[in-house]
């Protein structure tokens, strides 16, 4: 296993999302629950460019290939929750947060900036690991194919 792939993969991950939810800041629509739902999209584009250089290399282990993806989703959530934490500091801190809190499915109160980022945390962790077992599910029936045809 190449570290230095799901490094990679998963700083991929954090630049899409990021750049996703600076998009979607930008034009007003930061507040729309269903958008921020897409950020899936550059999770499973990212764990499945980490499997797909697995497969490529000839890396063809269950928990190998598993370890990876889970290792490459958990650097982007990782990442990204940073991120969001740097940038709800950048925007005011707590004011900017209170705003930002209502529109997410855990809703207002009285949460402490570093609170809500745990929260996130916790949310991205179960996001990469369901990512990682259904990419995982995908490849397997692919790579059982391919060795029954070779």
């Amino acid at each position: 296993m190449k570290y230095s792939r799901e490094l990679a993969n998963g700083f991929i991950i954090f630049l899409g999302i990021g750049v996703y939810f600076l998009i979607l800041q930008f034009m007003g629509l930061s507040d729309q629950f269903i958008l921020r739902i897409f950020n899936i999209v550059f999770v499973i584009y990212g764990v499945n460019r980490t499997l797909t250089q697995n497969h490529s290399d000839g890396i063809r282990g269950y928990n190998t290939n598993f370890l990876s993806a889970i290792i490459t989703s958990m650097v982007g959530a990782v990442l990204s929750v940073a991120g969001l934490l740097a940038f709800i500091e950048f925007k005011g801190g707590k004011p900017y947060l209170e705003k930002l809190s209502e529109s997410f499915i855990f809703g207002g109160g009285e949460l402490t900036i570093h609170q809500y980022c745990i929260g996130l945390l916790f949310e991205s962790v179960a996001a990469s690991l369901m990512v990682s077992f259904c990419l995982m599910q995908y490849w397997k029936n692919k790579v059982e194919v391919i060795n029954k045809v070779d």
